[in-house]
């Protein structure tokens, strides 16, 4: 597996030490992701959910409507929506009327609810997930929440400050060359080679993995925010 350092300096080769540095995702430390409320993941949840498919400016453009349609994403209000709010939410102007996605809120309220009385709160959560479990993690949200598999679940975690790499195409790419992976990462096997080359590049460079994972994608010529 080539070092990180490799990577890093194509990285700088091709965008500059400027440019790569505006790149970075913010990522909490712990006791910051100990205080993200429910809400706040479960909003994150619906713009991705909803984001899937579509342009991000327009949920954006969108988003005071999402909030106030899906009581500022309270779950506990969420959760206990009837088929008559569904239904009346796919009517609703305020905000992108795909019924399958709105349902999908509403399950995932009711999954943000079980992890905060489990947990004392999702911040609990997310902040003692194991670091180096990661696709853990996504697994998890694919398996207990509602459109949250691919890419929609490294994503929230992303938005919402928790640590993650995503594996664009252009970091795929990367982990292609760096001899991690053969091709696509979609096999467990895959993963979990992957998770165990971000754990080493960390220990190497001492970053995050999401930086890691912006330098990986800048370090290629199809370059993308990541």
């Amino acid at each position: 597996m080539l070092p990180f350092h490799t990577f890093y300096e194509r990285a700088l080769r091709r965008k500059g030490a400027e440019a790569l540095d505006e790149r970075m995702p913010e990522v909490l430390p712990v006791d910051d992701l100990r205080a993200l409320t429910d809400d706040r993941l479960l909003a994150a949840m619906a713009q991705c959910v909803f984001s899937a498919g579509f342009r991000w400016q327009v949920i954006s453009a969108k988003w005071e409507g999402f909030e106030a349609a899906f009581a500022e994403f309270d779950p506990r209000i969420v959760a206990a929506f009837t088929a008559s709010d569904a239904a009346g939410l796919a009517t609703d102007r305020r905000i992108v009327r795909n019924p399958q996605k709105i349902r999908a809120t509403i399950e995932n309220a009711a999954f943000v609810c079980r992890l905060s009385d489990e947990f004392g709160g999702v911040g609990n959560f997310l902040a003692d997930w194991p670091a180096d479990d990661i696709i853990g993690l996504w697994s998890y949200f694919k398996q207990e929440g509602a459109r949250l598999g691919g890419a929609t679940g490294p994503r929230i975690l992303r938005m919402v400050g928790r640590d993650t790499f995503i594996l664009t195409g252009d970091v795929q790419q990367a982990l292609t060359e760096a001899g991690v992976i053969n091709g696509t990462a979609t096999s467990k096997r895959s993963l979990k080679a992957i998770q165990e080359a971000f754990v080493a590049w960390q220990a190497e460079s001492g970053l995050p993995f999401a930086h890691i994972s912006v330098v990986l994608a800048c370090s290629v010529d199809s370059a993308s925010r990541t």
